[in-house]
């Protein structure tokens, strides 16, 4: 099977799980590896209604035990 263009490998669909309340998305494993993220690490996800986008960030480990 011949590899997919960049182009084409950074296209998702988003699929239903659970109790059809929430959506899941993979990620690409070069920027999964590149950032050095694990399997089952927890991240951040910021929803940019302005720019109809996501941004997704490593979770903070250092603030949980943090009280505001």
């Amino acid at each position: 099977m011949a590899r997919k263009k960049l182009e084409e490998r950074n296209i998702r669909k988003l699929a239903k799980v659970g109790g059809k309340r929430t959506y899941s998305l993979t990620l690409p494993i070069e920027a999964v590896r590149g950032f050095g993220w694990k399997e089952g690490q927890k991240v951040v996800v910021e929803v940019d209604k302005k720019r109809q986008r996501f941004i997704i960030k490593d979770w903070p480990a250092s603030s949980a035990g943090r009280k505001s």
